[in-house]
């Protein structure tokens, strides 16, 4: 029996359009939940050198959750490229200030660290509050496996 590999053109005639309310729901459930389904990893065509991956939007990214003492003790870090040029934030101060940017940061943690992976992270849609502007793509609602 051979090993079925998906061309560029077969995984891009199988997208869907997923929609996902992160009201109420931990940061790290929610990224792994996205991180597969934008690298397709649900379908039984699943080609690890391929982006055969599904579009996601994410909505009421600003109602996202962290457990424990995270809000105060989490720090997210980046570098201006010059020396000293180190800034860090809290993640209470991030979700506050930029939303979309919690959950970008940890979803693109876990896709490749390559072009695959930057290509792919192009599908997700995170959306502050209710509205998004993809209804004419008509997302489906995903429901949760082990989430409420």
């Amino acid at each position: 029996m051979d090993t079925k590999f998906l061309t560029k053109a077969e995984a891009q005639a199988d997208r869907k359009w997923w929609i996902i309310d992160a009201s109420g729901k931990r940061v790290g459930r929610v990224a792994t939940e996205v991180a597969s389904l934008l690298r397709g990893k649900h379908k039984p065509s699943f080609t690890p050198n391929q982006d055969c991956g599904d579009f996601v939007i994410l909505i009421n990214a600003e109602k996202i959750e962290f457990t424990g003492s995270k809000l105060e003790q989490k720090k997210y870090y980046r570098h201006s490229g010059y020396a000293g040029g180190i800034k860090e934030i809290t993640a209470g101060d991030l979700l506050e200030r930029h939303p979309s940017r919690v959950i970008t940061k940890a979803v693109k943690n876990m896709l490749p660290k390559n072009t695959l992976g930057r290509q792919i992270l192009t599908k997700l849609k995170v959306c502050i509050g209710e509205e998004h502007s993809h209804q004419a793509q008509k997302p489906q609602v995903y429901n949760f496996k082990y989430i409420n």
